[in-house]
């Protein structure tokens, strides 16, 4: 009965070993390559204001998820504060990135603290479902519009093709999984049902309210995610301009995208070593110096993931703190 468990800690140590090794031979290919000296010099040199504006544009990302879980909850005929929402997505990172297991843990978080607040267990499970149907639409159409400026711009590469055809492969085989299930319900084929993680997953969204896809909120909220990976990207953008490298929004846009496609797909956690060298190595494709791509990729790490942990720490403990 521990073998199960156990298999699962293995595989996690031995997926976060294989990222600090990719982030080490990053570092090693960058030393080779690169120039040592020049990006110290670029990161001695970072500009206040640039930093500043990468604050301002994560400020935003939260903003994004908070109002599309509005709009969800909304559906339901729920209403609660924006600025819980808000809270409650800072929280949703810290215990993803703490309990690296494809989401589930930050998104059991959020269903246990709206169902504490007296949102119904279904009305969460709902929105988060749709979030994730927004989400993966969104990802499709950000995948499609910089592949196309890629390949008419001659820079698209036979290894960026194969990133993007695993990516959208897995973009529209998890929101078809997740409506087929939602369809047909508990007239699901046993044969389906056999599957590995299917039965739990069934049992998971039979909870959802009848009607959900029916709604015509999904547009709204695969906007908002949209614009999530527009200002995330803005954000590399702006560590760009920050280390002194005026590098054009075009060229950061697949140098995130890029990466968070492989994040998706990676089996590690965050996509440790994974992110940082696609990053590094679609921003270089464009011209970007070796040093100034991993420092401003390094920079887009800290804002994005650890620079977020403490106040999602505080969210999470208290919140948590307050179930028991």
């Amino acid at each position: 009965m521990q073998s199960s468990p156990r298999r699962t800690q293995a595989w996690q140590g031995a997926s976060w070993l294989l990222g600090l090794i990719s982030l080490a031979a990053l570092a090693g290919v960058v030393a080779r390559r690169g120039d040592i000296e020049r990006f110290a010099r670029l990161l001695h040199a970072l500009a206040p204001g640039w930093l500043v504006l990468g604050l301002v544009l994560q400020a935003g990302t939260y903003a994004c998820v908070a109002l599309a879980w509005d709009l969800g909850l909304r559906q339901n005929g729920i209403h609660r504060p924006v600025r819980e929402l808000l809270a409650l997505a800072l929280g949703k990172l810290f215990v993803d990135q703490s309990v690296p297991v494809g989401g589930v843990g930050g998104t059991a978080f959020v269903v246990a603290t709206l169902h504490r607040h007296g949102v119904p267990h279904g009305a969460c499970l709902g929105t988060l479902v749709l979030n994730l149907l927004g989400q993966y639409l969104a990802y499709l159409v950000a995948a499609g519009g910089v592949t196309g400026s890629l390949w008419l711009a001659h820079q698209a590469h036979a290894w960026m093709l194969g990133i993007t055809g695993a990516f959208v492969l897995v973009c529209v085989a998890a929101p078809l999984v997740m409506v087929l299930v939602l369809r047909l319900g508990r007239r699901l084929p046993r044969s389906l049902l056999r599957l590995p993680g299917m039965a739990p997953l069934a049992r998971t969204l039979a909870d959802v309210p009848a009607g959900m896809l029916r709604k015509r909120r999904l547009p709204a909220i695969a906007a908002l995610n949209l614009a999530l990976i527009a200002l995330d990207a803005a954000t590399l953008w702006a560590m760009l301009h920050a280390l002194g490298l005026p590098a054009p929004f075009r060229h950061a846009l697949p140098g995130y995208l890029l990466a968070l496609m492989v994040t998706t797909v990676a089996p590690i956690p965050m996509g440790l070593g994974a992110f940082e060298a696609t990053g590094v190595a679609a921003l270089t494709s464009q011209g970007v110096p070796i040093e100034g791509a991993l420092a401003a990729t390094l920079l887009l790490r800290g804002y994005t993931t650890w620079l977020p942990m403490l106040p999602g720490w505080l969210v999470a403990h208290r919140a948590l703190r307050r179930m028991r």
